[in-house]
């Protein structure tokens, strides 16, 4: 019996061994497999958040340093590892690595030696000091963050420490959603310090402010082997986005393979997820389900292995794409696990109504998806626990949503009286909405002034900062001298060439006018001398009702272009009205040779704009004469007015006719040496009149399709006044 004890024993001793042999191993294959960052961090006291120097930090088992005099550190880790702090004044401290985010450990020190109010603000403004602060408040207080960066460029002493100190401001802007002042800031830390981090930064920011072709740029001229291996991932991840963005799908996959390739090789796991899931979403875009479909599902079930949250931020991605594919069935499944789930999400973490894992947008979806399905039955319930989520958590954007489409539920389930009622409850919630939103935009620019003053002051301290200490370190009496001298040269030259500007403007804007006016003057004769030709080919077919005819409507027209003929612009309406005499007269000859339709959007106020007269003319003239008129087949001019934006307008020209290149070889070689004058005034006006009025007009001509008759198709921009 002793002896069975005895192996028995001995047997559970070899179990436990192993049991931890392989806990070991497993621990040592996750260190062996994580990334290694560069963990930047300082140690400061809890209450007076005063720096504490010549304390050791320790990796367990790893890597070891020491704070310096302003308590910061820097010490190579990967995720999952314990920092051990260790000092004499206070209790020893374990930190757990979660990434490569700069930390800031506050402790409880012990009484020690009291010091100076100088020492003490002398070192609590040190430079890294500065920096931590920005750092911890950034994404709590903009304001406070910005402050502390003006306070650590007035500290700084280098070059290296205003490049840092400009790219972590850049950082607090990219939180703040700031991204034309992250841009400023990261090309002002380039300029002091170049840094693979603030090119990847600034490239970042470059496609959120979309500057499209500058991230690209940006992105594509980082040395790529100076880049760590994560680094090297963020930037084909980087670039894949800006792809994305601009709707290059095939660029965007390639650049994301790569990244993911990389990320594969050195066990980058979080990059690995995301890129899968980015993959999917550009197959999909691009209209490749089938791809999509196994890419989602990779990321899905690596997802799963990860943080529950991630978890359920791919499912809702998943379910996206199976909403838009029309999976209703599989959709409304993966948003029931993410409801099941995302109430323990909530218990470690606070999930904003921006999010997609809301209860309310997730009960939302799903009610959807049930309508879509004609299941009225299960989607009421849904959307009426959405509506009752996204009213507990003030979520009126959801709760008007639900409401609405509750509404159209009950509609299609013919259940009218329900329909009235919740209807009139919508609108009650759109009015609430409306002044949410009011609110929202008026905070929203009050925000931004406040950030623009602050980064104002910032700009304006460094400028000061730097001329001052230029000044200082070689001021001298004789350099004063030559100083204040250059000044009052400098005043005199700006006062003379102000002057001079002045003169030279005027002489400028009265060539213009008379260039204008010579132009104006050239375009009438050969208006004239072209449509009287027209009369004339009448008159020698011996059709004289038509001739007269034409020539009635010709006097019509002539009239009104000789009362333009003075004006440099005219209301757009009187120029819409003459092109239309003019097509019609056009038309009137080459009946059988072309139709023709002009079209004004019914969002373009005509009445707002001007135009040069006879602008457009030349364009339908060419249209005409060298491109339908030459067609075998009935061709079509089109002219369009429609907006652009706001303040333009694009004014198009488009026929299918035989187009510019069968035009030029048609042409004899007598007709060849021949300068279009209609043409070529209407080039010389638009660059006159560009540079009087500040690029009023801008004219492109292309193809107006590929093929034989590929037509021409002329775009006129024009702005508002």
């Amino acid at each position: 019996m002793k002896r069975l004890l005895t192996y028995s024993f001995l047997i559970l001793l070899l179990f436990s061994s192993g049991t931890i042999t392989a806990q070991q191993d497993d621990k040592a294959y996750e260190k062996k497999v994580s990334p290694l960052y560069i963990i930047r961090g300082s140690v400061r006291e809890s209450n007076t958040y005063k720096p504490i120097s010549k304390v050791n930090i320790e990796v367990n088992g790893g890597a070891y340093t020491m704070t310096s005099i302003d308590g910061a550190f820097m010490i190579r880790a990967r995720k999952g590892d314990e920092l051990v702090i260790r000092h004499k004044d206070f209790e020893t401290v374990y930190y757990t690595i979660i990434d490569d985010d700069r930390i800031t450990v506050e402790v409880e020190p012990a009484t020690r030696q009291k010091q100076s109010n100088s020492k003490f603000k002398e070192d609590i403004n040190t430079f890294n000091a500065l920096v931590d602060s920005i750092i911890k408040y950034k994404k709590q207080d903009v304001s406070k963050s910005i402050e502390f960066a003006g306070e650590a460029l007035s500290q700084s002493t280098s070059q290296k420490q205003n490049a840092e100190a400009y790219m972590v401001l850049a950082e607090v802007y990219m939180y703040w959603k700031q991204y034309d002042l992250a841009v400023t800031n990261y090309r002002v830390s380039l300029q002091n310090k170049e840094s693979n981090e603030a090119k990847l930064g600034l490239a970042k920011a470059y496609e959120r402010h979309k500057n499209y072709q500058e991230s690209i740029d940006t992105y594509k001229a980082i040395d790529k082997k100076q880049l760590s291996n994560y680094q090297l991932v963020s930037l084909y991840e980087g670039l894949g986005d800006t792809y994305f963005s601009i709707k290059n799908y095939e660029s965007s996959i390639n650049a994301y393979k790569k990244g993911l390739e990389i990320a594969n090789t050195h066990l980058i796991k979080p990059k690995v997820v995301d890129l899968n899931s980015k993959i999917a979403q550009a197959y999909n875009s691009n209209g490749r389900t089938e791809k999509a479909g196994q890419f989602f599902t990779n990321a899905l079930n690596l997802a799963e292995k990860g943080s529950k949250k991630r978890a359920l931020e791919e499912k809702e991605t998943v379910a996206e794409f199976n909403n838009r594919n029309r999976n209703y069935s599989e959709e409304i499944q993966l948003r029931k696990e993410i409801v099941e789930d995302v109430q323990d999400v909530e218990r470690d973490s606070i999930i904003e109504n921006e999010s997609a894992l809301t209860l309310q947008k997730q009960n939302y979806k799903i009610g959807n998806a049930y309508f879509l399905q004609k299941d009225y039955a299960n989607a009421i319930p849904y959307l009426e626990k959405s509506r009752e989520e996204a009213d507990a958590k003030g979520d009126l954007v959801v709760k008007k949503d639900a409401t609405r489409k509750l509404s159209d539920v009950y509609v299609d389930a013919g259940d009218f009286e329900n329909a009235q009622l919740t209807f009139e409850a919508y609108k009650l919630v759109v009015d609430e909405l409306y002044i949410q939103r009011e609110q929202e935009l008026s905070q929203a620019d009050r925000f931004r002034r406040n950030i623009d003053a602050q980064q104002n002051r910032i700009t304006s301290l460094e400028s000061d900062r730097q001329l001052n200490s230029s000044l200082a370190s070689e001021r001298s009496k004789n350099q004063e001298l030559i100083i204040y001298s250059l000044i009052v040269g400098l005043v005199l030259l700006t006062i003379t060439a102000f002057f001079m500007y002045k003169y030279i403007k005027q002489q400028r804007l009265a060539n213009n006018l008379l260039a204008l006016r010579s132009l104006r003057s050239q375009m009438n004769p050969h208006f004239i001398f072209n449509a009287l030709n027209s009369v004339n080919s009448f008159i020698s077919s011996n059709d004289e009702r038509t001739a007269n005819k034409y020539l009635s409507d010709f006097s019509h027209l002539m009239r009104a272009v000789l009362e333009n003929s003075e004006e440099d612009f005219i209301p757009l309406q009187k120029e819409i009205e003459l092109l239309n005499l003019y097509t019609k007269l056009e038309h009137f000859r080459f009946q059988d040779k072309f139709d023709y339709d002009i079209t004004v959007d019914a969002d373009v106020v005509v009445g707002e704009y001007q135009i040069p007269p006879m602008l457009l003319q030349p364009y339908i003239e060419n249209a005409v004469w060298h491109g339908l008129r030459y067609k075998t087949e009935k061709g079509h001019l089109q002219i369009t007015v429609a907006k652009k934006s706001a303040n333009e307008i694009t004014i198009t020209v488009a026929d299918d006719g035989i187009g510019r290149t069968r035009s030029k070889d048609s042409k004899t070689e007598n007709q060849l040496k021949q300068k279009s004058k209609g043409m070529g005034n209407i080039k010389k006006r638009v660059a006159i009149l560009n540079d009087m009025y500040k690029d009023k007009v801008d004219v492109s001509i292309d193809d107006n399709s590929a093929g034989e008759d590929c037509g021409t198709k002329v775009v006129v921009t024009l702005k508002k006044d």
